[in-house]
C-alpha cells in the first residue's frame, strides 16, 4: 500500500508543480479534484462543462479512495474529494479535512459476471464460493470498491472463506473491469455503474444484488478544507449535484438523487 501511496503522491506532485510559475500563479482560479475510479468518467464531463462555463482549469487526480485521502492530506493540495461510499468521510471526519459536502447520486456493489452469464451465476454470495469459478474482488486497503466488499461479505460470514480463494485482489474497479475484459476471471464485485460504461457493455452482464445485500451508498462531493479556491469549488459541487450533473451521472448508470 505505500508503494502505491507514494506513486499517487508523486503524480499529483508533478500535477501541481509542472506548470510554469505564470500558470501557477492563476491556480487560484483553477480546481483539482480528488475523485474515485468509478466516477471518473461523471466527473470529466462535468468538470470540462464547468470549464467552458467559467473559463478556468480542473485537474482530476483519480485513484483508489484511500490512496487519494492520503495524498491530499499528505499535499494539502486541491480541493474536492470524492470517494466511492461515505465511509472515507466517516474514517477520516475527526482530522479536520473534510468539509461540507453535495450528494452526487448513489454507488450499489453488483456481481460482474463475463458477457451472457455463461457460467449461470445466480445473485447470492455463496456463488463467490464455487469451485468452477476464478473470482476476482478488490483490495480493502486502497479503494472504495474493496472495502464495500469486505463489509458485504464480512456481515455475512463469508469474507475469510472468500479472500481464502479469489484469484486476485485488486486495486479498484478499473482493474476489476479490465481483468473481466481480459476474461481472467469469471465473476467479481464490483460498482455496478462499470458494468454499464459504454466500453464495458458488450463484455460484462451486471446481476444486481438485493438492496438488503448490497445497499446503495451515498456519493459525497466533498469540499477539502484547505482549499485555496472554496468558491469556485462550492461553485462547481452546486452545479455537478443540480440537474445538469444529475443527468449525466444517470446516463453513465449511477442512481440518482432524484430517482
Amino acid at each position: 500500500m505505500m508503494t502505491r501511496y507514494l506513486i499517487n503522491f508523486f503524480l499529483i506532485f508533478l500535477l501541481l508543480f509542472s506548470l510554469p510559475v505564470s500558470s501557477r500563479a492563476a491556480s487560484a482560479n483553477n480546481l483539482l479534484i480528488y475523485c474515485g475510479i468509478t466516477m471518473v468518467r461523471p466527473v470529466t464531463e462535468l468538470a470540462r462543462k464547468f470549464e467552458a462555463q467559467e473559463k478556468i482549469t480542473i485537474a482530476i487526480a483519480q485513484g483508489g479512495s484511500e490512496d487519494l485521502y492520503q495524498s491530499a492530506k499528505k499535499s494539502r493540495q486541491g480541493d474536492l474529494y470524492l470517494p466511492g461510499e461515505p465511509i472515507f468521510r466517516i474514517k477520516h471526519q475527526s482530522e479536520g479535512l473534510l468539509g461540507e459536502y453535495r450528494r452526487l447520486g448513489y454507488n450499489q456493489m453488483a456481481f460482474l459476471v463475463q458477457k451472457g452469464n455463461p457460467k449461470r451465476v445466480k445473485p447470492a454470495l455463496k456463488e463467490l464460493l464455487r469451485k468452477d469459478l476464478v473470482v476476482v474482488l478488490g483490495s480493502s486497503e486502497s479503494g472504495s470498491v474493496g472495502v464495500e466488499a469486505q463489509r458485504i461479505l464480512a456481515a455475512a460470514g463469508l469474507y475469510p472463506k472468500v479472500a481464502a480463494r479469489v484469484a486476485q485482489m485488486l486495486p479498484d474497479s478499473r482493474s476489476i473491469i479490465n481483468a473481466m475484459r481480459r476474461r481472467e476471471a469469471d465473476l467479481t464485485m464490483s460498482w455496478r455503474a462499470s458494468g454499464y460504461f459504454p466500453d464495458n457493455v458488450s463484455s460484462v452482464d451486471v446481476i444486481d444484488l438485493s438492496p438488503q445485500i448490497a445497499p446503495v451508498q451515498e456519493l459525497q462531493l466533498t469540499l477539502l478544507t484547505f482549499s485555496k479556491n472554496q468558491s469556485l469549488a462550492r461553485k462547481f459541487m452546486d452545479f455537478a449535484s443540480g440537474p445538469q450533473g444529475q443527468a449525466v451521472f444517470n446516463r453513465y448508470g449511477f442512481a440518482t438523487v432524484s430517482r
